[in-house]
């Protein structure tokens, strides 16, 4: 990154955790000239299911021949990953320029913005610079205080609630929605996922912290009837795609978008990391499972198609390792291999081994790419966090960036 000097000051910020308030973020947007108001914007929050809701919405918007744009988290092996334009994620070049303005918007403030505020600053840069039709936002972590947050949609998504960065959003699953619901805005749609249940979402919409102003808003109400995806592609392995695919298409109903046209768009569908082949690999699955509910949905998916792999397994440290361990062991893995990163935020061998038990071989990033390029006759499957999956993707020097037809 010799000479993508601004990428470089990106990533010396780091990637993680959460800054409570909105000053950074709204500072910034306000500093650029308001770049998130160039266009109407799609909210989608959710634990589990952003991503490849995101993905439908935005293949099925281009199919229906709208300019879209894209912001999802996190990349797998390049941050412009992160901002898609029309179909194409950005080239390095071109987000690093980007980054220049938004650095330079810092620096007149006199602020210290996070990552993700400086790359959600970029988004709605990409997103102004190509004048484009609409956009698909996706929420980083909770609703309350991430920088997503300071744009205002038209329409917000919550997928799903469950367990997951409960240092940062709460104790409970009812915590964790509040903060979650704090993306929703009055008088504005408010799509739901199939899990979620309007009765149990409402009392927590009214007691939420107070950020926008409160109900009332129109909750969208999923009567999804299967037969619906009958004589269609549905491109993303998984029963759980399949609620992810009625979330989306919520949100396009209410749009009144052209069915057949967001059909062949949906059918178009490609999410790097989620159930996914690997080019050049036979064999290999790659799934970003990053929770206990990601794990569970995974084993699901195993347990229902008959597949007993050789698992691949590594993950962040404050994950619930012993959980995940239950759900995937519902596989009955042949073979499992550890595998760790050079992130400290990477669970130990020892960490690994308490829960995996400690006849499990251990291997680093470097090991575990050379293991998966040789020939297995078991199918493999790498799991347990998208920071994994990108570690490996570059050691295998693989790029996951997928262009738009």
């Amino acid at each position: 990154m010799g000479d993508l000097p601004r990428v470089r000051m990106l990533e010396a910020r780091g990637h993680w955790g959460i800054k409570c308030g909105l000053e950074n973020p709204r500072g910034l947007l306000a500093r650029l000239g308001h770049p998130e108001t160039s266009c109407p914007v799609i909210l989608v929050a959710g634990t589990n299911g952003k991503g490849s809701t995101g993905a439908f919405l935005v293949n099925a918007l281009r199919a229906c021949g709208l300019r879209a744009g894209w912001t999802t988290s996190p990349h797998l092996v390049s941050p412009g990953e992160r901002i898609w334009i029309d179909g194409a994620g950005l080239d390095a070049v071109h987000l690093d320029a980007l980054l220049g303005d938004a650095f330079a918007a810092e620096t007149s403030l006199g602020i210290q913005a996070t990552y993700f505020e400086l790359m959600i600053a970029s988004a709605f840069l990409a997103f102004r610079e190509a004048a484009l039709d609409i956009a698909v936002v996706e929420v980083g972590m909770g609703g309350r205080w991430d920088a997503t947050n300071a744009s205002d949609p038209m329409i917000t998504v919550l997928t799903n609630v469950e367990m997951d960065h409960m240092q940062y959003l709460g104790p409970t699953r009812e915590a964790i929605a509040r903060e979650k619901l704090c993306a929703a805005r009055q008088g504005r749609p408010l799509v739901l996922g199939p899990r979620l249940d309007p009765a149990w979402v409402w009392p927590l919409l009214e007691c939420r912290p107070v950020l926008h102003p409160a109900p009332p808003m129109e909750i969208g109400t999923l009567a999804w009837d299967h037969s619906v995806v009958e004589g269609h592609r549905v491109p993303l392995a998984g029963a759980h795609q399949v609620e992810n695919l009625a979330t989306a298409w919520e949100v396009l109903r209410r749009l009144g978008l052209p069915e057949a046209r967001a059909w062949e768009g949906i059918g178009r569908t490609a999410w790097p990391g989620r159930l996914w082949p690997i080019p050049g690999l036979p064999g290999v699955t790659m799934d970003g499972a990053h929770n206990l509910d990601g794990a569970r949905r995974l084993a699901d998916h195993a347990v229902a198609t008959g597949i007993h792999p050789h698992l691949y397994f590594a993950a962040m440290g404050d994950k619930d390792l012993a959980g995940m361990r239950d759900e995937l062991a519902r596989m009955g893995p042949e073979r499992v291999t550890l595998v760790l990163g050079q992130n400290p935020r990477y669970a130990t061998a020892q960490a690994l081994r308490a829960v995996w038990g400690e006849a499990c071989e251990v291997l680093d990033i470097e090991q575990a790419a050379v293991r998966l390029r040789a020939p297995e006759a078991t199918p493999r499957l790498v799991s347990g966090s998208l920071y994994f999956i990108g570690d490996l993707l570059r050691a295998l020097g693989i790029d996951p960036r997928l262009r738009g037809e």
